[in-house]
Order: C-alpha cells, then sequence, then structure tokens
C-alpha cells in the first residue's frame, strides 16, 4: 500500500515537474508559438495512440477506423462550439463528442468485432470511410467537402496537456481492473478466457468503445487547434499514422506510445530543414527500426517508477 502511494506520488511529481518545465520554456520564450504548436500536436498523437493501443495492443483487435471516431470529436465541437464560443462550451463538446463516439463504436463493435485479424481491419475501415462520407454528405450542417471554419480557439497546450494525462490515468486504471486484466486475457487466449468466464463479446466492445472516445476527444481537440476541419483530415492515412506511433512504441505498451509520440514530433521538427527529402527519410527510419527493433522501441514492457521504491527483500 505505502509503496503504491510513493510510485503515485512520484508519477505526480513528475506530471507537475514536465508542466513546470514547459510552462518556464514558454514564459520565457525559449519555445516560441511554433514549438508550442508542435507541442500541442504531440499531445493529441499521444491521445490518439493510447486510445488505439488499448484496441489493438491490449485487447488484440486490428482496427483502422480511429480517423472516423477523431472525425465525430471534431465535428461535434466544430458544430457546437460555433453556437457556444466559451470554454463551458468547449467542455461540452468534448463531452458529447465522447458519447456520439462512444455510442457508435458500440453499434458497430457487437457485429464486427466477432471478426479477426485482416477481416476484422477492413470492417473498422470501412465504418471510418462512412462517417467521412456521411460528413461530406452532411449538407449545410457539416458544410460538405469545404469544411467548417472560423472555429474559436478553445485548444492551448494547458488543454491538451491535461487531457492527455487524464486520459493516460484513466487507461491506465482500466487496464489495472477486473475488467482490464480480462482484456488482456482475450488478447492472450481468446477461447482460453472464455472458457474461464470471461464475457469476450462484452470485454472486446468496451476497449474499442473506450479507444473511439479517446479518438473522440482528440478529435475535438485538434478542431479548436487548428481552427477548422475537413473530411480529408480523417481520412485513411490519419488512421495509418497513429498505428504507425503504436507500432513504433511497441503493441501492448502505453509508455512506449508516448515516446513515440514524442520522438516522431520532434524528428518531424529536426527534419524541416531538408523538406524535401523528410519523408524519405523518416519512412527510412521506420523501416530500419521494424527491421533491428520488430517489436517496437519498448516491445510490450511499461517504464515504472515503482521499482524506485522496492526494499532489496522484495526484488
Amino acid at each position: 500500500m505505502k509503496q503504491n502511494l510513493k510510485t503515485n506520488l512520484a508519477w505526480l511529481g513528475l506530471v507537475i515537474a514536465i508542466y513546470a518545465v514547459l510552462t518556464l520554456l514558454i514564459n520565457t520564450g525559449t519555445l516560441n508559438f511554433y514549438y508550442v504548436q508542435v507541442l500541442q500536436q504531440i499531445g493529441i498523437n499521444i491521445i490518439l495512440a493510447v486510445g488505439l493501443n488499448l484496441i489493438v495492443g491490449f485487447s488484440g483487435q486490428f482496427s483502422l477506423g480511429h480517423a472516423g471516431f477523431m472525425a465525430i470529436g471534431a465535428y461535434t465541437t466544430a458544430i457546437l462550439g460555433k453556437q457556444m464560443p466559451t470554454y463551458g462550451g468547449f467542455v461540452l463538446t468534448i463531452v458529447v463528442g465522447m458519447v456520439i463516439a462512444g455510442a457508435v463504436a458500440t453499434l458497430v463493435g457487437i457485429p464486427t468485432l466477432r471478426l479477426k485479424g485482416d477481416y476484422l481491419a477492413i470492417a473498422t475501415l470501412g465504418v471510418a470511410e462512412i462517417i467521412r462520407i456521411l460528413i461530406i454528405n452532411g449538407g449545410s450542417l457539416t458544410n460538405g467537402a469545404a469544411g467548417i471554419m472560423g472555429i474559436p480557439p478553445f485548444t492551448t497546450w494547458q488543454w491538451v496537456f491535461g487531457l492527455a494525462v487524464l486520459v493516460i490515468v484513466l487507461v491506465m486504471n482500466f487496464l489495472r481492473s477486473p475488467m482490464g486484466r480480462a482484456t488482456i486475457a482475450v488478447r492472450e487466449d481468446e477461447i482460453a478466457a472464455e472458457s474461464m468466464g470471461v464475457n469476450t463479446t462484452k470485454v472486446k466492445v468496451t476497449a474499442f468503445v473506450i479507444g473511439a472516445m479517446t479518438a473522440a476527444i482528440a478529435g475535438s481537440l485538434q478542431a479548436g487547434y487548428i481552427g477548422t476541419v475537413v473530411p480529408k483530415d480523417f481520412a485513411f492515412m490519419t488512421s495509418v499514422n497513429v498505428l504507425i506511433i503504436i507500432v513504433l512504441g511497441g503493441l501492448g505498451s502505453m509508455t512506449g506510445s508516448i515516446i513515440a509520440a514524442v520522438l516522431l514530433g520532434v524528428i518531424n521538427v529536426l527534419l524541416q530543414s531538408v523538406s524535401d527529402i523528410r519523408m524519405i527519410i523518416y519512412a527510412l527510419a521506420l523501416v530500419l527500426l521494424m527491421i533491428f527493433r520488430p517489436g517496437g522501441l519498448l516491445g510490450s514492457k511499461e517504464l515504472t517508477l515503482s521499482t524506485l521504491f522496492q526494499k532489496k527483500g522484495d526484488k
């Protein structure tokens, strides 16, 4: 009990320290407006990666529909946010986006999550495309392919940082709960888990819904960050980009996803000076990583502070 308290306090101290350092760097001008934007994009990518890793890495479901649920959150904030241009309204749009994304994920998850592997990937990709096409044909509500502009600039780096920490804490606590342990059991051996009384459909749908709701949060933040949303921003490659992050960090490693999101964000900044060949270098780095570290940066391991408080006799 004392060890858990110390570990939690250590993580809290680390989060506060990171926030304080970022605040100092921004207030002193060390990080200019461009770097603050990069910081916000990294935070949004962390939220997306944590949610998708829960689906792919921990529940073992190969999903390519993350962009669709991100679009739901983004368009909810775009449509309602212009009607309620306050931070209270912004919070409400995030909650509404999460509810809609969760409802859609439940409706499509119950029939599609009975599929496995490539079949499931195609099904979830189809769901994302259906959402995008519905947005394109949404008439005056979504403004079609032209998208919605003039969204109030709700998103700040503090909002992104706070919500990213909240999402990580909630997902990690879910994984440590009985439902989370059942989720991992289903990933390891679905038949064995079912024989032990685990409701595999319920477990998979729950993980899928949580992942969809986190994607909606990221979509809402991106809408308030960019100030405009268009359907092409939520195409197939958006889901692939998030998938790259979790594969790079390691499937089944939340800290790996966080490190990978930060690393890719930094790499993109460093390669701005060679923008003509930036994507070539970026792709080559990913290929080399997959050759020499096929399990990702951390594999399925998690970075933990609990070992710092273990007594020698407990090791």
